[in-house]
C-alpha cells in the first residue's frame, strides 16, 4: 500500500506528484482504508489537476484489463450541490466491472461508506464530437432508462470539495441499469417524475428537469469538458445525467426501488 502523504505541505515544501496521489487514491480504494482529503494535506490542488488524478488512475484500471463504457456526471440537481456544498457539475468514468443489470444484490462489505442516488441515463446512439449544441446533444441519443448510482468516498468522510470529488472519481463506484426504451418514446424526459423507495417505503421523489433543468443539458456540459479528459463521447457510451434526489446512505438489508410513468422500474438489493 502506497505510503500516506504529510498531513501537509510545509511552507515551501514540494507538493507531491499527481502520480502519487493517485496511487494513494487507487490504494485505499483497493484495500477499502480510507484517507484525509487531498485538499486538506495537499494545497493549491486544481480541477486540473485532480481530472489527472482521475485520468491517471482509471488508466491504470484499463491497464489491467478494465475497459471504459461512459461517464457520470454528478452534482447537476440542486438537491446535491446543497447536500455536498458543491455548486457546480463534476464527472467521472464509468468501467466495465463496475455495472450490473437491474436486480442485481449489492454487498455493503465492498464499499467504504457508500449513499444511493436514482438517476437518469441515456445510451449515445452515434459518436459525439465535443463540444456539442443542446439539439446535436439530443440527435445522438438512442436511449434513455433509469439507473441506481451507488457513490464511494477513498476519503474519511463526505466533508470534501469538488477537486477531491473529481480525483476520486466522482465518486463513482457501482451503477445499476434499467431497462433503456427509445428516446424518442419519451415525450419530454425533463417531465418525467421519479419515486424512490426503500423496503416499501416512499424515500425520496423528483423529477428530470431536477437536472440542471434538463437531462440533456447536463450531456451537453460534458461535451465541453471531455476534451479535457483528452476523451470524446462514441456510440453505445452510457451517460448517467444526474441524480434527481439527494443520495442517502446505503445500509445491509435494504429493497430499493425506482419507479416512474414510462422508463422501467429499476430493483436492488443490499445485502
Amino acid at each position: 500500500m502506497a505510503k500516506l502523504l504529510n498531513s501537509h505541505v510545509p511552507h515551501g515544501g514540494k507538493r507531491p506528484p499527481l502520480a502519487a496521489l493517485a496511487g494513494e487514491l487507487a490504494d485505499a480504494s483497493r484495500v477499502r482504508a480510507p484517507v484525509p482529503s487531498l485538499t486538506s494535506r495537499v494545497p493549491g490542488l486544481t480541477l486540473e489537476d485532480a481530472y489527472r488524478i482521475q485520468r491517471l488512475n482509471v488508466a491504470r484500471r484499463v491497464s489491467v484489463g478494465g475497459r471504459v463504457v461512459g461517464h457520470k456526471i454528478g452534482l447537476t440537481s440542486l438537491a446535491m450541490q446543497q447536500q455536498m456544498g458543491i455548486h457546480e457539475p463534476d464527472s467521472g468514468f464509468v468501467l466495465d466491472d463496475m455495472i450490473a443489470p437491474s436486480g442485481s444484490r449489492l454487498s455493503i462489505a465492498d464499499f467504504m461508506a457508500p449513499r444511493i442516488e436514482t438517476e437518469i441515463a441515456f445510451r449515445i446512439g452515434r459518436d459525439l464530437n465535443a463540444p456539442a449544441d443542446l439539439r446535436t446533444v439530443r440527435a445522438s441519443v438512442a436511449e434513455v432508462f433509469l439507473a441506481f448510482e451507488v457513490l464511494d468516498t477513498c476519503f474519511t468522510d463526505w466533508n470534501i470539495t469538488l477537486v477531491d470529488s473529481i480525483a476520486d472519481n466522482a465518486a463513482c463506484a457501482r451503477v445499476i441499469t434499467g431497462t433503456p426504451v427509445p428516446v424518442d418514446d419519451i415525450e419530454d424526459v425533463a417531465a418525467e417524475q421519479i419515486t424512490v423507495r426503500f423496503n416499501g417505503q416512499t424515500v425520496a421523489t423528483g423529477e428530470g428537469r431536477d437536472i440542471l433543468g434538463d437531462p440533456f443539458k447536463a450531456l451537453m456540459w460534458l461535451t465541453y469538458r471531455l476534451p479535457v479528459l483528452k476523451t470524446t463521447l462514441r456510440a453505445g457510451d452510457i451517460v448517467l445525467a444526474g441524480s434527481v434526489h439527494a443520495s442517502i446512505p446505503l445500509t445491509a438489508d435494504m429493497d430499493i426501488r425506482a419507479t416512474s410513468p414510462r422508463l422501467p422500474t429499476i430493483h436492488t438489493h443490499a445485502v
